[in-house]
């Protein structure tokens, strides 16, 4: 049964390491310029931003981590309420559980009764056409998600294999319902070919959830018998701050650069990069301790960015992407072999 399998995949995230081994996000080839002259009062910097009409106090969104089973409803009620105090963003995982089995609607309905202000975020696959309406009232959510997770689908055993059509499918979801639509990869990454692909079908808003945080593979891995390929797959996509700068570059839609970041400083990086906000999850579901600890860590993660704001000169996040930054490395080859000049950022 699905919630079965929600539960397992809570479980693994929750206590078994499922990072990337051996690839990284990278975004240590990813230098801000450090400003000595900021002309900027540090306790005046402003993190706030504005997503589809609603203004938030930080660009951090948690993204999509759980629901689905009885055991996530506690997760989701923290998630929402840390969320709601701290004016940001939130995400569920895929809805289709409580879409098909109505007893688990409420695993996902909590966070509307525990945020009633927040940005809220809905989840589905490509292929729940006839459920997106329902998952948009379940959550009453601000945003509706379709998740893109192939190389998941390829390597669990009830995985499904037929990705024929997927993309219209995005644009008849985009039609039908009647909020914005995100399209949101789950650790490998979006090229800017797809990115293209998905503006054109009318995706209001990428996330595009790259290498280097949460391999889907690895949580695939521990669930399986045979780990052949869940171990070979394991490091599989595109580094984030790679997609981030990919996807800036060739589409003018919102962009959430997420997969691997972990700090207030990355999340500055990834924004200089162009991207517009940054998400966390697997974070967030290790401190799902208590109300203070996820408090305290979103507190520090702001704190953090603003002090790499500071030290860049940047009064708000608008003067945040457009701060100099330098790329090495691998970063820098990969983005020059795909057409992106890398000095652009540099020379800003």
């Amino acid at each position: 049964m699905i919630s079965n399998r929600k539960l397992e995949h809570l479980l693994i995230c929750k206590n078994y390491d499922v990072e990337f081994k051996d690839k990284t996000t990278g975004f240590e080839d990813i230098e801000l310029v450090h400003n000595a002259l900021p002309e900027v009062d540090k306790n005046e910097i402003d993190l706030s931003t504005s997503v589809f009409g609603k203004k938030l106090d930080s660009p951090l969104f948690i993204t999509a981590i759980t629901g689905g089973h009885p055991a996530s409803k506690d997760i989701n009620k923290q998630l929402a309420i840390a969320a709601e105090q701290n004016n940001i963003a939130l995400g569920v995982g895929s809805q289709r559980a409580a879409c098909e089995h109505p007893e688990l609607a409420d695993t996902y309905s909590v966070v509307r009764e525990n945020a009633p202000d927040c940005l809220l975020v809905g989840n589905i696959g490509a292929p729940q056409l006839n459920l997106s309406n329902k998952a948009v009232e379940i959550l009453d959510a601000d945003i509706l998600a379709i998740h893109l997770n192939p190389l998941q689908e390829s390597i669990q055993p009830e995985g499904d294999l037929d990705a024929r059509g997927y993309l219209d499918l995005i644009s008849k979801i985009t039609d039908l319902v009647d909020i914005p639509v995100m399209a949101k990869e789950t650790g490998c990454g979006i090229s800017a070919e797809t990115a293209k692909q998905l503006a054109d079908a009318g995706v209001s808003f990428i996330d595009v959830e790259g290498a280097g945080g949460t391999s889907w593979a690895a949580v695939e891995t521990y669930r399986s018998d045979d780990k052949y390929y869940g171990e070979l797959f394991w490091d599989w996509g595109i580094p984030t701050a790679i997609s981030t700068a990919e996807v800036v570059n060739t589409v003018d839609v919102p962009v959430i650069s997420s997969g691997g970041i972990r700090t207030g400083l990355e999340a500055a990086k990834a924004i200089a990069l162009g991207a517009d906000s940054v998400g966390m999850a697997l974070p967030f579901l290790k401190k799902s301790i208590s109300q203070e600890d996820l408090n305290q860590f979103i507190k520090k993660f702001n704190d953090s960015l603003r002090i790499a704001m500071f030290l860049v000169g940047a009064n708000n996040i608008e003067e945040l992407k457009q701060s100099k930054l330098v790329i090495s490395g691998k970063t820098k080859q990969w983005l020059e072999d795909r057409g992106i000049n890398t000095r652009n950022y540099s020379r800003r």
